[in-house]
């Protein structure tokens, strides 16, 4: 996991000096101070999902490519069998497959998630996140605690959810057990 994470971070510092962006901007573009952006660029923090997402998006590419290092390929369709999607491991345990990495020019990023339930998170504060576009989650085993902003709402199997992405929002597994969801994080309109 660690050599991972500093091949990720050395792309992430290779595509910002070659497009010439400073430091500052790019933590401004994540929301974080420049020395904390730093650090990640360095490999000593491990990407959240909206770090990686706010990332690709700011350099032009695709998720698929800060992750492999890979420019995806496919324009007509791309299968992923079952269990056999881009492993992305962030957020605190949190294990994400990407279900279509293959495929180029995305308008929509869908992956397989995996919430672990941990029982201090559950009775916790949940960190809030936001970036930009619309996302969609589909709950398929076990139950979501989700907020949005001030809300706070439990989804169970079966139920969804479709956000404008660009407010705060987070989740917990809750309920005593892990909780699968399917993920499609939409991108902002052109």
């Amino acid at each position: 996991m660690e050599n991972r994470l500093m091949e990720i971070a050395m792309r992430i510092r290779t595509l910002r000096e070659i497009l010439e962006i400073s430091a500052a901007e790019m933590a401004e573009v994540v929301g974080i101070p420049e020395a904390e952006y730093l650090r990640y660029e360095s490999g000593e923090l491990d990407f959240s999902f909206t770090f990686l997402y706010k990332c690709a998006d700011r350099f032009g590419v695709d998720m698929v490519e800060l992750l492999t290092g890979d420019r995806p390929k496919l324009s007509f369709y791309s299968i992923v069998r079952d269990g056999k999607g881009l492993p992305i491991r962030r957020r605190e345990g949190f294990a994400y497959h990407h279900l279509a990495p293959l495929f180029r020019g995305k308008t929509a990023e869908p992956f397989l998630v995996t919430a672990p339930y941990i029982k201090e998170k559950d009775e916790g504060e949940i960190a809030l996140s936001t970036h930009e576009g619309q996302e969609f989650d589909f709950v398929l085993k076990g139950s979501l605690k989700v907020q949005m902003e001030d809300h706070v709402e439990v989804l169970h199997a079966g139920d969804t959810i479709y956000y404008d992405s660009g407010h705060g929002h987070g989740m917990v597994a809750t309920g005593g057990e892990d909780c699968e969801f399917l993920a499609v994080v939409l991108k902002p309109a052109e």
